[in-house]
């Protein structure tokens, strides 16, 4: 055994364990941070194919112009003036389309601009469009940490949490056209008609209509800048070292035990991943098992098919500085109830932002929801030739015919598009739960649900007085759900009072 002792040992280096690893470190905690894979960051990482960068996560990000809250909050981890970003088109950041209308309709930075836009396309529903618009806001200050705010209120008792975003937008207009495009970006949170809260909906969309940027190069610029910053406070992180059992001795996690065999001894742990997979890794009695059982049935969002297109350099595909969301089935709720014989049923379309910055798209990213059940047979496989158990031609051919479908609607969209693919990439949920480390690839952790609302809070405090958790799979997910669940997390530690009086500090 190694006589490692740290503060603080945090599992996982995804953006939550990332952002409470310069927290305390920042505080003078001594930090470790375990990875079992090669590459920090979890859904922040990006891969380069012939010479081209794609994000396995971070698209675009909200809420990042001066005086928003997550440009506080990056401020404070000293990243916002080293991030290379680029700001998406003002009047329409994201445009939602449908196969049976050749209208485009668009989503456009900041509230009054928005509404504009769309009173363009529905001139009769400038009441429902003002209805929408004040209450996604007036959401938003009831959640205190999304306003760098301190409140003792429980989020739950205030009405907030058990109405749907479904029943609400229908409720403001009866236009079906109009329901479908103000959620038309659910993908953005993975919406379930009967199941998704309102604040979800709101938390999200806010953000990004008040401000919406591309990564310039991608995401994994934020892990490698607080990662520097990590290190430079003294704190450690190991790669290829998988935590697989917490040991608890009395009331109190001591140690964890990662794959190889080695042990860590700490005062404090933070689990940034699952909460399933924290509990199995935690033998004790001071998990009870009805609190097990809660966690393990606790659905989770539907996973992904990712088709990465690298195009040719004379494709002469204009660079578009907005996202599509392209509804084949219109029901835009719906898109998760696909049949085999449907899907896709929708796609969301993304291209990236270059420091080698040109007038025509080297690359484009194409999404379409997928269940796990679909790649389930090959779940014990792996996808290295070399291995003993790769998951061999089958699912080769498997990914290629999804991909080829895909490509197919995607062309009615961009013609000629196929004359112009130099190659193209695709990932499944095995992809993303083999190299994310999400729970059956799951896109954004546990499915919150209005008709229990209770249910799918998950406080970042454990019945082991020592370990929290922290991540998307709390109150929200996203980069900024993500970075207020750490703050929130570390307030355990610090007190939420000092700080959120550091943040305001360098503001």
């Amino acid at each position: 055994m190694t006589d490692n002792k740290y503060d603080v040992i945090i599992i996982g280096s995804g953006l939550g364990g990332l952002e409470c690893g310069y927290i305390l470190s920042q505080e003078g905690y001594k930090v470790l941070i375990l990875e079992k894979n090669k590459q920090i960051g979890g859904n922040l990482q990006t891969f380069a194919r012939d010479r081209c960068i794609f994000d396995t996560g971070i698209h675009y990000i909200g809420g990042l112009s001066e005086g928003q809250n997550l440009h506080s909050y990056f401020k404070y981890f000293g990243i916002m003036d080293k991030l290379k970003m680029k700001k998406l088109d003002e009047d329409a950041y994201d445009v939602i389309s449908f196969e049976s209308d050749p209208q485009e309709y668009p989503h456009a930075q900041g509230y009054d601009n928005f509404k504009d836009n769309l009173l363009k396309y529905f001139p009769k529903e400038k009441e429902a469009l003002n209805n929408y618009c004040d209450k996604l806001q007036e959401i938003c200050k009831h959640f205190p940490l999304y306003n760098l705010e301190e409140s003792e209120k429980n989020i739950t008792e205030t009405g907030l949490v058990d109405t749907s975003a479904k029943g609400f937008i229908e409720s403001i207009t009866r236009n079906e056209k109009l329901q479908r495009v103000l959620a038309g970006t659910n993908v953005l949170y993975a919406g379930v008609g009967d199941k998704t809260p309102l604040y979800v909906h709101a938390l999200v969309i806010n953000s990004y209509i008040e401000s919406s940027y591309r990564c310039v190069d991608g995401g994994s610029q934020i892990a490698r800048i607080l990662t520097s910053k990590i290190m430079a406070n003294g704190g450690k992180i190991l790669k290829h070292s998988e935590a697989k059992r917490l040991i608890v001795e009395g009331d109190q996690c001591k140690y964890v035990e990662t794959k190889e065999g080695e042990r860590f001894e700490g005062k404090h742990f933070i689990s940034n991943i699952h909460p399933v997979g924290t509990l199995e890794m935690i033998e004790s009695d001071k998990i009870r098992k009805a609190y097990r059982e809660r966690i393990n049935t606790l659905e989770n969002t539907i996973s992904t098919f990712i088709v990465y297109v690298v195009l040719k350099k004379d494709a002469n595909i204009p660079y578009f500085n907005r996202n599509y969301y392209h509804y084949i089935n219109e029901d835009v709720w719906d898109q998760m109830r696909y049949r085999e014989n449907t899907w896709p049923e929708g796609y969301a379309l993304f291209t990236s932002a270059h420091s080698k910055s040109h007038d025509d798209c080297e690359s484009l990213t194409i999404m379409a929801y997928m269940h796990y059940d679909e790649v389930k047979k090959w779940e014990n496989t792996f996808n290295t030739v070399s291995h003993e158990d790769y998951r061999g031609e089958d699912y080769e051919a498997f990914k290629t015919e999804k991909a080829e479908k895909l490509l197919i609607e995607v062309e009615k969209k961009i013609p000629g598009l196929r004359s112009k693919i130099y190659k193209y990439y695709t990932s499944t949920p095995l992809s993303y739960r083999d190299y994310i480390g999400t729970k059956d690839g799951s896109l954004y952790g546990i499915l919150k649900d209005y008709n229990d609302p209770i249910k799918t809070f998950i406080s970042p405090k454990t019945k082991i007085p020592n370990l929290y958790l922290t991540g998307q799979n709390l109150n929200m997910h996203g980069v900024l759900g993500v970075t207020i669940g750490a703050i929130n997390t570390c307030s355990h530690l610090l007190g939420l009072k000092y700080l959120l009086g550091k943040i305001k500090s360098v503001l």
